[in-house]
């Protein structure tokens, strides 16, 4: 009873802070995303009493004139979230950048500011880089919350070490926030918890910090373990699409899988719920695998096979929510959907695609899974979680999980991914930071670890 009193305190507490903030009109935000060579986008959630939103934004360090983008959509809904292009900026710049509600300077606690990339192709070697990942982010909302103590969400600071850690850029691995009972069963639910996880105060400075890409898992696309039966996933598109700003969201108006760069690696983004079978079906049938029993899809698999063929990363990092190659995984893993886990390692191998680690989330603890191949290089699956939701304890059959290079468990945590090294001995490297900045752990991997034996690459 005392715990729930203390629980039902920073609630109001919490909310008294947000409704602080709402009155200067922004629910959320800004941040800013898609950033590339000369163009960027910012993104702000406004609330509905706002009747104008315009982006201000000059060279950093210059006496420059300013220019104003004026966002040009509705306002006045439930809510509102908010993209305003940024177009014809120069290379490798910075940019200081306002936002104008109604036509008032937005005053902030922290710098808005961004950096458009470098055009370092045929002029000088690949930049090297960071950027943060990981996965599930649970805030706790007492009402709604499940009833039994402790609460779920865990020390939400993590995100102020994450905001004072330099990088390029974060990567949301799913499970960015967590839909209730109260939420996934209305379009408006969908929406709310969006915005309500989004507008926390100890979020704000995080998000200006650096430009945000992001994929989704079943807490995010809708009840846990959802699946393309999920009767509002065009809705929840919807929201994913309103909430992010990554550079495009499926094919045919179907999935939000994309793909981006950043120096000499290549990010392919991954959807595995929008197309899920559910996951109690049967991985085979009569001794064959399920064909009933999907992950991807074949659009989705189709456009990742094209994708991977066509570029020319030293790293090529394929982001998903579920684990990929974990043998011993009780839960959600590819493994478990033979038909796509063949299709994508059939992919790898048949076109001789160097440089691929998967990036994975979901499983509330962090670990490297390796899987050594008969006719290819050793392939790595990194999961990073959690950032706040609960955490996991390795036992059972993953307890001394062979094929697990280094691992994690019972702390919240975030990656650091580094790039760097000069052309042909560029290194990966992902160390695994707890919630206070410590180090809980390093894994690293070179170039040329990720490359096919010539006796198998059709030379």
């Amino acid at each position: 009873m005392l715990l729930q009193k203390i629980l039902l305190v920073c609630f109001v507490l919490t909310a008294g802070v947000i409704n602080a903030q709402n009155k200067n009109g922004i629910v959320s935000g800004p941040w800013v995303g898609n950033v590339e060579l000369r163009n960027a986008t910012v993104w702000i959630e406004v609330t509905p009493a706002i009747k104008k939103v315009a982006v201000k934004y000059t060279k950093a360090g210059t006496v420059a004139l300013s220019k104003i983008i004026e966002y040009r959509g509705e306002l006045g809904k439930d809510f509102n979230p908010v993209k305003i292009e940024l177009n014809g900026l120069d290379v490798s710049t910075s940019y200081n950048y306002t936002i104008l509600l109604d036509g008032k300077p937005v005053v902030l606690a922290y710098p808005t500011k961004f950096t458009t990339k470098d055009l370092w192709q045929w002029r000088k070697p690949a930049p090297d880089f960071s950027f943060l990942t990981g996965s599930c982010s649970y805030f706790n909302e007492p009402q709604y919350d499940r009833p039994k103590p402790p609460p779920y969400g865990g020390d939400s600071s993590i995100f102020e070490t994450m905001a004072a850690t330099p990088a390029s850029f974060h990567l949301w691995l799913g499970d960015n926030w967590y839909t209730r009972e109260v939420d996934y069963n209305t379009a408006w639910g969908l929406n709310y918890r969006a915005s309500r996880d989004r507008g926390l105060p100890v979020l704000q400075k995080f998000w200006a910090s650096m430009p945000q890409y992001a994929i989704w898992d079943d807490h995010d696309f809708g009840p846990n373990d959802a699946n393309s039966s999920y009767i509002l996933k065009e809705e929840s598109r919807k929201v994913f699409m309103n909430y992010w700003l990554n550079p495009s969201y499926g094919e045919d108006g179907k999935g939000v899988y994309t793909k981006f760069s950043w120096s000499d690696v290549d990010f392919f983004l991954l959807d595995d719920r929008y197309f899920r079978s559910a996951d109690g079906l049967p991985d085979s049938v009569n001794r064959q695998p399920n064909t009933d029993k999907i992950m991807y899809g074949h659009q989705q698999l189709n456009w990742l096979q094209n994708a991977l063929a066509t570029s020319s990363a030293t790293f090529k990092i394929i982001a998903t929510g579920s684990q990929v190659l974990n043998p011993y995984s009780p839960y959600d893993c590819l493994k478990h959907f033979p038909v796509d886990y063949d299709k994508l390692l059939g992919i790898l191998s048949a076109n001789n695609i160097n440089g691929v680690v998967f990036f994975t989330g979901d499983r509330h603890h962090s670990e490297v899974i390796k899987q050594t191949r008969k006719d290819g290089y050793t392939l790595y699956d990194v999961t990073v979680s959690p950032y706040t939701s609960g955490s996991h304890k390795f036992s059972g059959s993953e307890k001394n999980n062979p094929a697990r290079v280094i691992g994690v468990d019972e702390k919240q945590n975030f990656g650091k991914v580094s790039v760097s090294g000069k052309k042909g001995e560029r290194k990966l490297k992902v160390e695994f930071i707890g919630i206070n900045g410590e180090k809980l752990g390093e894994w690293s991997v070179n170039e040329n670890e990720l490359i096919t034996p010539k006796k198998n690459a059709g030379e």
